[in-house]
């Protein structure tokens, strides 16, 4: 068939539009019973689609408090396919699983079972994951995760973390064009990287 005059590759039979390929996740698409009955706890409006303050409602850290705003609006935003600020069962199963990860990364770290991580801790995780920080960048990183005493960083407060070192790192490494660990940024762009990354 050729691509000519009047032809539509979304036209129906006997006239109409379907879909874009991709629109919709293709009938045969599979979420876990797991996912599926997390989603509908989630979901406590029955909209089919879940926002950030549905999901701060439904996780708790290990402190026995509600994730941050910011963390739940962040990992929303990771997953929302379409930036309406929800998320539908096929996108929180992909959030699901990312969650569920980095649990067990934090769990390895969090070497004393207390549910939360100590400087120690996470300088101890950075290496691990390849950063080489100062001890005076991860109390930075410390007393700005943990306002209140300085001491100890939640898993939702982690992820974050992690997910803003990480984007701050690619940026920085699509803009390192010699490898050498600088780099010349100029104001807006280092104010379209910095906002840019931070949700």
């Amino acid at each position: 068939m050729s691509y000519g005059q009047g032809y539509n590759p979304y036209a129906q039979p006997g006239g109409g539009y379907a879909a874009p390929p991709g629109a919709f996740p293709p009938q045969n698409a599979q979420v876990s019973p797991q996912a599926q009955q997390w989603f509908a706890m989630v979901d406590r409006d029955r909209s089919g689609k879940i926002n950030s303050s549905e999901l701060q409602a439904a996780l708790v850290n290990g402190r026995g408090d509600h994730f941050s705003d910011n963390a739940c609006k962040l990992m929303i935003s990771m997953f929302d396919a379409d930036a309406s600020g929800t998320i539908d069962v096929y996108e929180f199963e992909k959030l699901y699983n990312y969650i569920n990860q980095w649990l067990q990364v934090f769990k390895t770290y969090d070497q004393d079972n207390s549910g939360h991580i100590e400087e120690h801790e996470l300088t101890q995780a950075f290496t691990q994951m390849g950063f080489r920080f100062t001890p005076e960048f991860i109390g930075f990183l410390v007393k700005k995760s943990d306002p209140q005493t300085h001491k100890e960083i939640s898993v939702d407060q982690f992820i974050v973390l992690c997910v803003q070192i990480q984007r701050f790192t690619e940026a920085f490494r699509q803009r390192d064009t010699q490898q050498n660990g600088t780099i010349t940024i100029g104001f807006e762009d280092f104010l379209t990287v910095a906002i840019g990354c931070s949700y």
